[in-house]
């Protein structure tokens, strides 16, 4: 229509400077004459004529080479539009692999994506929803040729592919390749903080704490955790490495790596008694007895205090006042007197244990006062007495077990 109406245009322009001019001409009293000769050829015509023949051819060769032109152009116009035609189809078929995807359809998804990634504005979107799509049926294989056609066919894509790639390989629990993946990323780009995190929920789930323990500080550098966030991962790191050092009971690693431990996570609920159970799980409990006490005393805690009772003292009697004076200050706490009973009944002050256990049954029963004072009855020959120590004990575990269950139900 653009056309016809400038065809249409341009010929009405023609038709009014040839009709202007021959107006103009004739208006002289002499219209005037042309002659043009050739050779032997020779045309003799009126000026009016010339000129309005002039107009006409200029205005048929004017058109003649413009529809050269556009033919010229035309297989170049076709190309484009069908260009552009792919092109809008594979834009919505980008929004139908979306919505399929979303709605589950995983199949489908896949193979509308793939048929129009080729076409696409956006062809890494098409490869990488396709990858996410197969491996949601289950098919990794596809999934890996996907990821492989869009690191190929797109340059530069690489940190993007890989990092979905291991995300899916995370998310299907495939954490070997996942930490294969990232550790390329990360020697390309040591700060990039998507690669960070996902290298760090790696660590993770393999269980890899001294891994994340090294990465923590590019963690907190490049602000991909909030600070709360960083302090209860180092708490989680620290406390799980001093467990696997208790598992292997060194108690130099345990040393070496409290040692390490920043003083704000020591103070943490939890941390400093995994690493007194650690010491004395390994035998070194003498070591770290004036440090538990003092962690005692200044933060009053039972699980310490019970930890205390366990130590194995170079001088049983010292560690029993240590006790003794915290009874000033917690006269009827039932595990400090459990402890206390403990600790006499490996100096062998048989009547004080028996007591302190009895004073700490009275308060709040517990499974460990039961057995101490059935240990105790058997060691002064009591076996009937010690036999009915032990049976309360074990109903006393029972019945706590049962209430657990009822709890989780």
């Amino acid at each position: 229509m653009k056309q016809i109406l400038y065809f249409l245009a341009t010929l009405l322009i023609t038709v009014a400077t040839a009709f202007i001019a021959s107006n103009w001409l004739g208006g002289f009293d002499s219209s005037g004459y042309v002659l043009i000769g050739i050779g032997t050829w020779s045309l003799e015509t009126s000026l009016v004529v010339f000129t309005i023949s002039l107009i006409i051819g200029f205005y048929v060769f004017y058109m003649f080479f413009r529809s050269l032109g556009w033919l010229f152009r035309l297989p170049g116009r076709l190309k484009q539009r069908g260009r552009n035609v792919k092109f809008n189809r594979s834009q919505e078929a980008l929004i139908a692999g979306l919505v399929d995807s979303a709605e589950g359809n995983w199949e489908k998804a896949e193979k509308v994506l793939i048929k129009h990634a080729s076409h696409s504005g956006a062809p890494l979107i098409h490869y990488l929803t396709a990858a996410r799509a197969a491996q949601s049926r289950g098919a990794l294989d596809k999934r890996d040729e996907y990821l492989k056609q869009a690191s190929d066919q797109v340059p530069g894509a690489d940190v993007v592919v890989g990092l979905t790639q291991a995300e899916l390989h995370l998310s299907g629990n495939q954490f070997e390749q996942a930490l294969e993946t990232l550790a390329k990323l990360h020697s390309i780009d040591p700060s990039h903080a998507s690669v960070l995190k996902l290298l760090h929920q790696a660590y993770q789930r393999v269980g890899d704490w001294e891994g994340v323990r090294k990465l923590i500080p590019s963690l907190n550098a490049n602000k991909v955790l909030m600070e709360a966030e960083i302090k209860l991962l180092e708490t989680e790191t620290f406390s799980n490495l001093l467990r696997q050092a208790a598992a292997q009971k060194d108690a130099s690693a345990c040393e070496q790596l409290w040692s390490g431990i920043p003083d704000y996570i020591k103070t943490v609920s939890g941390v400093s008694a995994i690493y007194f159970a650690a010491m004395i799980g390994s035998g070194a409990g003498a070591k770290i007895e004036q440090e538990l006490a003092r962690a005692v005393s200044k933060n009053w805690d039972e699980t310490l205090l019970e930890l205390y009772g366990c130590v194995e003292s170079d001088d049983i009697f010292k560690q029993t006042e240590m006790a003794e004076q915290w009874l000033n200050l917690h006269p009827n706490n039932a595990v400090l007197l459990n402890v206390l009973g403990k600790l006499n009944l490996k100096s062998g002050n048989n009547d004080n244990a028996q007591a302190y256990l009895l004073r700490s049954i009275a308060i709040e029963p517990s499974v460990q006062a039961y057995q101490l004072l059935g240990d105790l009855s058997y060691l002064q020959g009591n076996k009937d007495k010690g036999g009915d120590y032990y049976k309360q004990g074990l109903e006393l575990a029972s019945s706590e077990v049962v209430q657990r269950v009822e709890a989780i139900s």
